[in-house]
């Protein structure tokens, strides 16, 4: 017998092999012990998951000569060693007839199908069809199965494979029972990968079993037949294959995800010069724009994964490394960026599919992305917080102005005492003109703390953090040159001041519920990044508490500090024992003590035994 490819020759031959459907084979299983056999099953879902496979193993399992409770045949599943499980198994067995259904697809072929289905099998228990691709049947044909799908003889079962049932006539789909199989994950295919490695003496790298499991996309037999080719094509040393990472990706014509996370930091630092050199180094080796535009738009999805569910969700079938990789990534952007992003290479990709010079599209493409980091968030224009954070006055008219100075300082000293707050934010502004100088000063203050930071929780030794922006016109209309901002301090920033500034960054721009939580929070500050720890909560609460302009505010301080402005704030398991977590005392007239004196939420903490920590004003203002 000649060479059979893996896909062939691993094929799952009991149902405790196929891997990845547990639900399928399991109610299979029941069935069969219960004998609750349906005369029609329609298995559907993505290619090379196992639908014809299990197809087979259910044919075995109804003709097996074995009977199940016995010592060659202890539960449902097929002996494997009768004649019946052999023929099913190797493909001649006279009553399981398996149709293409994509060449025979026509009422003649049907038509033939369904008079020869009156006869009795000719050995074993039932006749079998198994039909693949059964989408493709013709609409008339679907229509003479119909009554013999409806009341089938005693002997005949129907078992249609397909991977578009939308297209199967719901008049058939409402006579059969449907199982809807699922991609094979990850994790599935990497162990099965490596079981077959060691099964065929090929020494493999765990980062090359990563890429073809990844490669196959869900589907294991793509995964089977990449990892063939891939053996074809490894060296061999001491008589044994060796499959490495580098040689996968040149076989696949792939790039290393590392690129990608090169490229993305040369966007969040908009470095345009830098991310076209790295392209123009990509190209030159001779990767397509198209390719390298479909792997992008496969790492920022996950990326926008990690950023959503964190590092290990489920959300991502990749390697640990790659989970590492993307997460590290998913820190420099906000959710909307990411989203935004992915919007941008996702339409440069189409575009790349009918466009001569793909080339020049891609880089339009790329430099888009840094563009697009320059927007600022609709909500930050409509409340005012853009000029706050970014020192920018806009223009009143076109007409020759006089010198006009801005200057806003963050907030006082200390941690944000009690006597400093107000029941909610207020804006104090002084305006004076003096026709002599013919210039304007205008001084504002920040948003006072309010209710939510009763619990004081940043220190009141460290130092205030200001922001000062001031622009200059001259009578002709020239801008002249403007300070950008303060220099970075001479000594590496504490956790301490990093944490005091951050705050203080965050109530001057009103995003106070985020100051506390954050100030609650354990901060560890790495080499790279910074990691900060607050108490349990949910993923939409704290979302909803550090929103995408809260982010954007630490990103900048985090910069203007000279600290790593890669930033993960993940919630705690459990209560955290830090002091400054205890439930404070709430200010007379404030919102924490309406909320506190409510009777359902003193109900509420009498039966869940909770404390309030903090309290976010979702009320229209």
């Amino acid at each position: 017998m000649g060479y059979q490819v893996l896909a062939r020759k691993y094929r799952p031959q009991r149902f405790a092999d196929v891997a990845g459907q547990e639900h399928v084979t399991r109610t299979l299983m029941n069935a069969l012990a219960q004998n609750r056999i349906a005369h029609g099953y329609i298995f559907s879902g993505h290619r090379g998951i196992g639908k014809t496979t299990i197809a087979r193993i259910v044919a075995q399992a109804l003709n097996c000569r074995t009977e199940i409770g016995t010592e060659a045949r202890p539960t449902p599943e097929p002996c494997g060693i009768c004649d019946s499980c052999i023929e099913i198994r190797q493909g001649n067995a006279v009553d399981v007839i398996e149709i293409d259904a994509a060449t025979n697809r026509g009422i003649d072929e049907i038509r033939e199908l369904r008079d020869a289905a009156r006869y009795a099998p000719a050995r074993d228990r039932y006749k079998i069809y198994i039909l693949d691709e059964a989408h493709q049947i013709t609409e008339a044909a679907f229509n003479a199965l119909l009554k013999t799908l409806e009341e089938p003889p005693a002997h005949v079962i129907f078992m249609m494979a397909t991977t578009e049932p939308e297209n199967i006539p719901q008049t058939i789909r409402s006579r059969c029972q449907h199982f809807s199989f699922h991609a094979v994950k990850f994790d599935d295919i990497l162990a099965q990968l490596r079981m077959i490695a060691t099964q065929e003496q090929v020494e493999a790298e765990d980062g090359a079993l990563a890429l073809l499991a990844e490669a196959g996309d869900g589907s294991m037999r793509d995964a089977l037949s990449i990892m063939d080719q891939a053996i074809a094509s490894a060296p061999v040393e001491s008589g044994r294959p060796v499959l490495s990472a580098a040689q996968i990706r040149d076989l696949m014509g792939s790039v290393p995800n590392a690129v990608f996370e090169r490229l993305l930091e040369a966007v969040a630092s908009g470095q345009s010069a830098e991310l076209m050199e790295q392209l123009n180094l990509l190209v030159n080796a001779g990767h397509s724009p198209s390719s390298l535009a479909r792997q992008m738009v496969r790492y920022l999805r996950n990326a926008l994964m990690a950023k959503l569910g964190g590092e290990q969700t489920e959300l991502l079938q990749i390697s640990g490394d790659e989970r590492a990789r993307a997460a590290r990534t998913a820190l420099l952007f906000t959710e909307e960026e990411l989203t935004r992003n992915l919007q941008i290479v996702l339409r440069t990709f189409d575009d790349l599919n009918h466009r001569q010079e793909q080339r020049f599209h891609l880089e339009l493409g790329l430099l888009k992305l840094i563009h697009a980091q320059r927007l600022l968030p609709l909500e930050e224009l409509l409340s005012g917080a853009a000029g706050a954070t970014t020192g920018r006055v806009p223009a009143a008219s076109s007409a020759p102005r006089a010198p006009v100075s801005a200057t806003r300082p963050a907030p006082a000293t200390g941690g944000f005492s009690a006597s400093s707050q107000s029941a909610g934010p207020k804006l104090e502004s002084a305006s004076r003109l003096e026709s002599n100088s013919s210039s304007i000063a205008i001084a504002q203050s920040a948003p006072s703390a309010g209710p939510f930071l009763a619990a004081a929780p940043f220190p009141a030794s460290a130092e205030p953090s200001s922001i000062y922006a001031s622009v200059t016109t001259q009578t002709d209309g020239a801008l002249a040159k403007a300070p950008e901002a303060a220099p970075h301090p001479a000594a590496p920033p504490t956790i301490e001041s990093l944490r005091h500034a951050v705050g203080s960054a965050l109530v001057g721009a009103g995003h106070v519920s985020a100051a506390q939580l954050l100030g609650s929070g354990a901060w560890t500050l790495e080499a790279t990044s910074l990691r900060i720890e607050v108490p349990a909560m949910g993923k939409k609460m704290l979302a909803l508490t550090v929103n995408a302009a809260a982010e954007k505010i630490i990103r900048q301080e985090l910069q203007r500090l000279g600290a790593p402005t890669r930033f993960l704030i993940v919630p705690g398991e459990g209560a955290a024992s830090d002091t400054r977590l205890t439930e404070a005392p709430p200010l007379a007239g404030s919102v924490h003590e309406d909320a506190l004196s409510n009777p359902l939420v003193q109900r509420a903490k009498d039966i869940f035994k909770a404390e309030v920590r903090s309290v976010v004003d979702l009320r229209q203002k």
